[in-house]
């Protein structure tokens, strides 16, 4: 095959298509379970200032949808971003990770 050939076969060959890109999954403990169907949780994190180097704790607290209310205050869960389901809800709950401790 000529060069000439191979860039014709390669012009001709059809671009692969990405598929969808992977719904990013995180980890949190449930602070709110009043609402049905809808969990507050939050997410906490810590990073390094880049100028001083103290380390910064970071909250991050997200509306969860619990198709089947499976979650209480102080579970440990999983959570995926997902549609939009309201103004402020676009996560929803995998699976429960962990039940709270009673005491």
């Amino acid at each position: 095959m000529t060069t000439t050939q191979k860039k014709a076969a390669a012009a001709s060959a059809k671009p692969v298509q990405a598929g969808p890109a992977p719904k990013r999954a995180r980890r949190g403990r449930v602070e709110a379970d009043g609402r049905d169907k809808t969990r507050t949780v939050v997410f906490e994190d810590t990073t390094r200032h880049p100028k001083y180097g103290k380390y910064i704790r970071t909250r991050t607290h997200v509306q969860v949808h619990d198709e089947a209310n499976a979650s209480r205050t102080g579970d440990t869960v999983e959570v995926a971003q997902c549609r939009p389901m309201s103004k402020t809800k676009n996560w929803r709950l995998v699976r429960v990770v962990q039940k709270r401790v009673q005491d």
